[in-house]
């Protein structure tokens, strides 16, 4: 049984999100009897007209990777965790009579609350990405269809 690593499964998750989007693309019907190489001109031209419009390059979008991780990513929240816990397990200590054995409860349970904050925080950014990328995309794709309806292609 082969396991994954973050960064691959992070890779699939990344590759599964625009597949899905390319799904979502309208797809232009020549109604006008227009030709394969008139509709490819068509095309090139209303993507173009699309681009400038709303600032959205789809390739560019496409390239975005996804919020960094790993160890490194949120380390931060980790590191003020336990310093946190330890501060508040050390105050729980000395009243129970254990400073010592406090601040060392306290600073496990901190690491772990901060780790949890970070992997949230890792999610809540790519979910955040993903969104700005569908709207982005969303906008592109209503103003190239509307060009192309504009030239007499019918959009789905």
């Amino acid at each position: 049984m082969h396991t994954f690593s973050k960064r691959q499964i992070s890779a699939i998750a990344v590759l599964l999100f625009w597949q899905a989007a390319a799904a979502a693309q309208p797809v232009a019907y020549p109604a006008k009897g227009q030709s394969s190489q008139k509709q490819q001109q068509d095309q090139s031209s209303c993507a173009s007209w699309a681009k400038s419009q709303t600032g959205v390059d789809p390739a560019a979008v496409a390239a975005t990777p996804p919020p960094p991780s790993g160890p490194a990513v949120g380390g931060g929240e980790r590191v003020g965790g336990a310093a946190r816990g330890a501060a508040g397990g050390a105050v729980i200590g000395a009243i129970a009579g254990d400073a010592g054995k406090g601040a060392a409860v306290g600073a496990v349970a901190g690491t772990m609350g901060g780790g949890m904050r970070a992997r949230q925080n890792q999610r809540n950014a790519q979910a955040s990405a993903q969104a700005q990328n569908q709207n982005a995309m969303g906008a592109f794709n209503q103003a190239y269809s509307a060009c192309m309806s504009g030239r007499g292609y019918t959009m789905q």
